[in-house]
């Protein structure tokens, strides 16, 4: 686990951007830092060692005659047996690293090495006898990947925007466009980020770059919904099987590993499998239901397992909220970022790598959005025609009692559907925006291109497909990379792995939402090594007080401190959004997840465009 910064072109002080761009990007890699100059090429490296501690793991790295370097970060779990094949084609290694591996695979099967690879991932490597630049990002967006280009046509890239901050031809500017679909989405929904001009490499994409000609991206792999005609019994124990070689895969490390552990099925799971020396958990002692941490230590207790916890506080969130949106890189509101970043610095005091239970709610369809009330199931007895005439006859109504349950009942979740967060609404959005944000692509303009690629599948399908091309990497995945290596530590993700994958594609709706419950296989087959409270319990996700914290004067000032600021009359119509906390402090209106949209994005803001003094 690593971070990598790099740039092309002829400039000067070469090694001087390179290293402060590296040292922006120091807590992805405390351990090591290693560059690579050319005229054509500058590569950046800091590294966390995990895998082959020695330096010959050593980034960036070379092929023998120096003619192709690598960097790379995140963890390759099939990397031995590629590398014996890498062997038995005549390649030499000087190292144990899954680096070497990506390097000498692509010497064999070029751009192909994407097809065999198994693990999360961001990687670019410089050809220098083509003269040509090969990335890719991994299969769900569990590593992040940005670039941007100069006006000269020079490409900057790495795994975190701030580093560019340092690279004299970079221009920072916020863009405004993206900040209407935030408010609704609650996260970075579009390929180019909250810094003009910079865009993030999508999951599942690779690309080719050379110098003077435009990037070459596509897609080298996707999601393939396609039901299985196996009896349940038999899918539940192949899933049970897929998982437990999924976590072996993950444990492989050269440090210590240990587990997220909350009240939730999920990470049990995955713990119970891992069997690790320490679980980590985190919660807010003085809310009761915001608390899972009794759960996490009796559970821990039953396996055996040191559990570490920790309360935090409302102070504890509001001192670290600028750092937190700093790592972010872009504005996400989701509140469990939080409570994340404090859980991964409890973590990194006793480990350096940690599995968790991120994705299993996307593949295997653990969300309430994804079920259907007895209501519904009744109504949708009605032709579907029918449905679909009566929700697009309400779309146009203004809104009464019972507009969601027939649009939601339509059918047709392209019309309703767009992930598991809604903060604003988007007519309510465009009446808090200033003038010159309103301009920008609306909700079903991202979500349409998703949905087309799964014309034809069922509702739940469809759901799953887009949350995990949208909500996942933009929102799951993001605050799980960037709070986890603000301290330093490797976050694995045994769930979000190809042939985990390959086996939960194949599983019926039927057998994932049955008997009353969301992702059903999978609690029935974590039922094999957990308790039944454990594998039954109804999920909870990861909540945060914010309701109640933004009813004390002490944060209540806080935030509208913020609100008042002369900057946010550049994106915001001021006086709406103190309404909006206004109303929430006298108890008219719970509108705490609004006001934390705002909230956070003013916080972003200040932290990159006022305050930051390099650029």
């Amino acid at each position: 686990m690593c971070g990598f910064v790099g740039f092309s072109g002829k400039i000067d002080r070469k090694k001087e951007i390179i290293n402060k761009m590296m040292d922006r990007i120091v807590h992805r890699g405390p351990d090591m830092a290693g560059d690579f100059l050319s005229d054509e090429i500058a590569l950046g490296f800091r590294r966390l060692s995990i895998i082959d501690l020695s330096d010959s793991g050593t980034q960036p790295m070379t092929n023998e005659d120096g003619s192709v370097v690598i960097t790379f970060n995140g963890e390759i779990y099939n990397f031995g047996e590629l590398r014996e094949k890498l062997l038995a084609a005549g390649h030499v290694f000087k190292s144990g690293s899954d680096t070497e591996v990506l390097l000498h695979g692509y010497e064999e099967y070029g751009e192909g090495i994407v097809d065999m690879i198994r693990g999360m991932f961001a990687f670019v490597i410089w050809d220098s006898k083509t003269k040509k630049l090969f990335g890719a990002r991994d299969h769900f967006g569990i590593k992040p990947f940005y670039y941007t280009f100069t006006k000269s046509g020079d490409i900057i890239f790495g795994s975190e925007i701030k580093s560019f901050l340092e690279h004299p031809d970079f221009v920072k500017k916020v863009n405004k466009k993206a900040l209407r679909p935030y408010l609704t989405f609650q996260y970075s929904s579009m390929e180019e980020t909250f810094f003009e001009g910079v865009f993030k490499l999508p999951a599942a994409h690779c690309f080719t770059w050379a110098p003077g000609e435009k990037m070459n991206i596509r897609r080298y792999w996707d999601v393939d919904f396609s039901d299985s005609d196996r009896d349940f019994e038999t899918l539940k124990k192949e899933l049970d099987e897929t998982v437990k070689e999924s976590v072996a895969a993950h444990r492989i490390s050269d440090v210590r590993v240990g587990s997220f552990l909350s009240g939730g099925v999920d990470s049990s799971y995955i713990t119970a499998a891992l069997m690790p020396d320490e679980t980590f958990s985190v919660g807010f002692f003085d809310y009761e239901k915001f608390n899972e941490t009794n759960e996490a230590k009796e559970l821990s207790d039953k396996l055996g397992i040191k559990n570490f916890r920790r309360n935090i506080t409302a102070q504890d969130c509001f001192d670290n909220f600028a750092d937190i949106q700093y790592h972010m890189d872009e504005p996400q509101s989701n509140p469990s970022s939080v409570p994340l970043y404090f859980l991964a610095k409890l973590a990194r005091e006793q480990v350096t790598v940690v599995l968790s239970g991120e994705g299993a709610d996307e593949i295997y369809a653990g969300y309430e959005w994804y079920d259907e009330t007895p209501m519904m199931r009744k109504y949708k007895k009605l032709p579907a025609f029918l449905r679909r005439f009566a929700a697009a006859v309400a779309r146009r109504l203004p809104y009464f009692k019972g507009h969601d349950f027939i649009i939601r009942s339509s059918g047709r979740p392209e019309d309703y559907f767009i992930g598991q967060a809604l903060v604003f609404p988007e007519k309510e959005a465009l009446s808090v925006l200033s003038k010159e944000c309103r301009n920008a692509p609306s909700v079903k303009e991202i979500t349409s291109p998703v949905y087309e690629r799964v014309k034809g599948k069922t509702e739940l399908q469809k759901k799953q497909y887009l949350d995990l091309n949208l909500w996942l990497p933009g929102d799951i995945l993001l605050k799980a990379d960037k709070m986890s290596m603000a301290s330093s530590l490797e976050l694995r993700v045994p769930f979000l792995d190809r042939e985990v994958m390959a086996q939960a594609q194949s599983i019926p709706d039927k057998f994932k939402i049955a008997k009353g419950t969301t992702k059903y296989i999978l609690r029935e087959a974590s039922n094999e090594i957990l308790p039944d409270e454990w594998a039954n319990r109804p999920k909870k996700g990861f909540p945060v007080p914010i309701r109640y914290w933004l009813m004390q004067d002490e944060y209540y000032r806080q935030v509208k401190e913020y609100f008042e600021a002369d900057f946010a009359a550049e994106f915001f119509d001021r006086s709406a959004i103190i309404k909006l906390l206004d109303e929430h402090k006298s108890g008219k209106k719970m509108n705490q997840r609004k006001i934390w949209t705002v909230f956070t994005f003013l916080v972003w803001y200040k932290r990159f465009f006022i305050d930051e003094s390099a650029n």
